[in-house]
């Protein structure tokens, strides 16, 4: 249960990096700007943010949780 847990929070972990905005990209950045798709970029940015931290701390605690069963 704890492996296939890990195995979710790893891909959402590499979903959210690859779908955080670059800052550099006009692009992308003027799409986020005059679109609204994910409301304000500021607070897009924030909760993407929030939702990283919180899943690699989930993650490590997944991996703690399985090493401890190994040894």
């Amino acid at each position: 249960m704890l492996t296939i847990l890990g195995i979710l929070t790893s891909s959402l972990l590499i979903f959210i990096i690859l779908v955080r905005i670059p800052r550099d990209s006009i692009g992308l950045s003027s799409f986020a700007n005059t679109s609204d798709l994910l409301g304000s970029p500021g607070s897009a940015q924030r909760f993407l943010d929030i939702l990283t931290v919180s899943g690699i701390i989930f993650y490590v605690g997944i991996a703690v949780q399985l090493n401890m069963q190994v040894n």
